[in-house]
């Protein structure tokens, strides 16, 4: 489509000595910087009228009805000084720029006063070709009924924020909705003229659902009922629709592969990354006869506070994390009745604050205070192996529900043949500044605290945590990365995700040299921070893929194999020879803060709302009176019931490509912590590239100036 265009691209190098380059071009034929092709969507019924191939403002060229294509994506694009109020619902509902598009800036059609002025969106349902993604209209009939199941699921999950922002209509415009893969997203956000209901929007489900697979109609016909009664809450109908999906999600087979690595990087001379799990844990799970987390929990912590603090506090975390979600997988495996995601998140949300003050505490007791104070980022990626029964009433062992959680800027992404999606929301100012209204997102990248942190586990109490939960459904093919800040600065995981991501998936490369690829690559691309990759290659397969060998035409695809993960022998040897390494074991001065030699038991702290079921209070009961951790794990840690693997049940393979989906509690725009510093920050005179910092202060206190990690 862009080939047509005679006009330039230009480098998004500004010091370029030859920044024109011809369309269709990859990287600038002057200095080899990789050329941003930047689609964006136009508002208003004034930019329908505009037709293809004329240039609007000497850099946007139409390339569709309200589809332009910035040539000049390094300059800034137009912003009035004061924010009109038509864009903040676009800015509050940041959260879920998973479905949500963002703005970008706005622009005048013509040279004229008197020229309507068009609001461009970005972060739109549109291709690398130009060319919108279908609608959900276009595409139902062809997709499975667990993925119709699961579209629906999304525009229930998202009614509730969209109607706080009083832009709810939008769910009620099918051209509107689009889908990609697994994902539903919103082109642009409608007020409408009208404050939709439930009723309206179950009568846009009843035309979908006419054409829905066999095996869902009749249920989908009976909850579109459901929700044309005004008298039928939203948690109950939530309830009924999750049932189904979660019927239709365990008919699929599902093979999980884990692989996890953690590199100090080439600057640092300590590691304050920690990750689960690494050849270590796999090694252990082999001498010791399995480990019952492997591959259902996945986790990336990056430490803030210095090498004092920083490595004690994601080994900490980590360490606490595994002993309370082997504790919940165990209580799980014995109800016989399905937990919902709102009683998981919950329980999430207790686990993640009883974490959280385990290294407050800690603090606390070393008398540790402001900058001083360690902390960590958290992402971690818990797959629920939740017991359904299907209609036959046959019991599944696999719901496929995916719980990721998120405390910092450590993120995840699912990689599928097709595309790479950012999950997750940087608790970080940027995000903030954006979701609080103040800004653009673009514009919150001029300032020099950007990247300071507004959460991290351990540096505040666990009432002013707000950690990010949400719930996805795996029921395509594909990888969950997990990693720290040292390969997602720069917008690396994004850059490179194709060189990797397609070769797992179709069986030409090891999801163990992918990692291991990862982790070079931000060596030398973000070299100044530790690097933690933890990959997940999510397989709707019962059999376990056998790696492409071009030497052996006549050699099978694929091999018969058990339900449980393969696990790797040791250390690879490549990696020795890199120096990649498990978890770094924790220098003497570190060893101190984390086993005190007298530490007494201090307070319990006490908790508001949801109440903690009983093995969690026996557990935080034990971390907070004996004060160490590490050594509890070790000594006290509870024996949980066998957790179900990965189902074998034979199953054909879904025809697209990957899937998550959304259940995420929008924070309060009220919430504001202080910002505190960012991760890996380990000496006085780090690298002028790292991310600023900010402390934590009291919630009355002035911001100081921000100095550099």
């Amino acid at each position: 489509m862009i080939s047509s265009f005679s006009e330039p691209i230009y480098c998004p190098n500004l010091s370029c000595a030859d920044p024109r380059n011809t369309f269709g071009r990859q990287q600038c034929a002057a200095c080899e910087t990789d050329l941003i092709y930047r689609y964006v969507w136009v508002v208003g019924q004034a930019a329908e009228e505009v037709p293809a191939g004329k240039v609007i403002a000497d850099r946007y060229f139409v390339i569709a009805p309200q589809i332009w294509l910035d040539s000049r994506p390094a300059l800034p694009p137009s912003v009035p000084e004061q924010l009109p109020d038509t864009i903040m619902p676009y800015l509050h509902l940041y959260p879920q720029r998973l479905h949500t598009p963002e703005v970008y800036g706005f622009c005048a059609l013509g040279e004229a006063p008197s020229e309507a002025e068009v609001l461009l969106l970005e972060n739109v349902p549109i291709n690398n070709f130009g060319r919108l993604y279908p609608s959900i209209l276009e595409a139902w009939s062809g997709t499975t009924a667990a993925r119709q199941v699961y579209w629906l699921w999304q525009m229930l999950q998202l009614w509730t924020p969209l109607s706080e922002q009083g832009v709810a209509s939008s769910l009620l415009v099918p051209q509107n909705l689009r889908v990609e893969g697994w994902r539903v997203r919103l082109l642009e956000l409608h007020r409408g003229n009208f404050v939709p209901t439930l009723r309206d929007l179950g009568e846009v489900w009843s035309g979908l659902v006419e054409s829905a697979g066999p095996e869902v109609q009749s249920r989908l016909g009976e909850i579109c009922q459901f929700m044309r009664r005004s008298s039928m809450p939203f948690e109950a109908i939530a309830l009924e629709l999750n049932d189904l999906l979660l019927e239709q999600a365990a008919k699929l087979p599902l093979h999980l592969e884990v692989v996890g690595m953690t590199d100090t990087g080439p600057q640092r001379s300590k590691n304050e990354d920690s990750c689960y799990p690494t050849a270590a844990d796999f090694q252990s799970s082999k001498t010791s006869g399995g480990d019952q987390l492997i591959p259902y929990l996945t986790m990336v912590c990056d430490g803030v506070g210095g090498h004092e603090g920083g490595e004690v506090a994601s080994q900490l975390a980590v360490q606490s994390l595994k002993a309370l979600i082997q504790n919940l997988l165990a209580e799980i495996t014995q109800q016989e009745e399905l937990m919902t995601p709102t009683m998981v998140i919950k329980q999430l949300e207790e686990i993640v604050r009883v974490v959280n003050n385990v290294i407050s505490v800690q603090n606390n007791e070393q008398g540790k205070e402001l900058r001083q104070r360690m902390g960590t980022t958290l992402v971690m990626a818990l797959q629920l192996p939740q017991k359904v029964k299907n209609s036959e009433d046959l019991p599944s062992n696999n719901s496929h529900e995916l719980y990721l959680v998120n405390v910092g800027d450590s993120r995840a992404y699912w990689i599928g043949k097709n595309y790479c999606q950012r999950l997750t929301v940087d608790d970080d100012v940027a995000s903030r500044e954006v979701q609080l209204g103040h800004c653009l997102y673009w514009e919150t990248q001029l300032r020099s605290d950007a990247g300071a942190l507004t959460q991290a586990l351990g540096t505040r109490d666990g009432d002013f945590l707000r950690p990010t939960i949400q719930r996805f459904i795996v029921e395509e093919e594909g990888l969950l990365l997990l990693c720290s800040d040292g390969l997602s600065d720069n917008d690396w995981v994004e850059q490179s995700w194709e060189n990797y991501g397609p070769e797992v998936l179709e069986g030409k490369m090891s999801l163990e040299a992918a990692v291991e690829s990862w982790i070079r690559l931000a060596n030398e691309k973000n070299g100044y921070d530790n690097t933690s990759v933890v990959a997940t290659h999510c397989r709707m397969s019962p059999e376990r893929l056998v790696l492409f060998n071009p030497e052996v035409a006549s050699a099978p695809a694929s091999a018969p194999v058990s339900a449980s993960v393969s696990l790797p022998p040791s250390l690879p040897r490549s990696l020795q020879k890199s120096g990649l390494r498990s978890e770094p074991p924790l220098p003497e001065s570190s060893k101190k803060l984390l086993y005190p030699e007298t530490s007494p038991a201090p307070e319990p702290v006490q908790k508001q709302g949801f109440k903690l079921p009983l093995p969690l209070l026996g557990l935080l009961g034990l971390i907070l009176a004996g004060g160490g951790l590490g050594l509890w794990v070790r000594s006290r840690q509870p024996e949980p019931e066998q957790v179900p693997p990965p189902p074998e049940t034979a199953a054909p393979s879904p025809a697209e490509i990957p899937s998550p989906g959304a259940e995420s509690p929008s924070p309060s725009p009220e919430s504001t912590p202080a910002e505190i510093p960012s991760p890996g920050a380990e000496s006085p005179s780090p690298s002028p590239e790292s991310t600023p910092a900010e402390i934590p202060l009291p919630e009355d206190a002035e911001t100081p100036s921000p100095s550099p990690e």
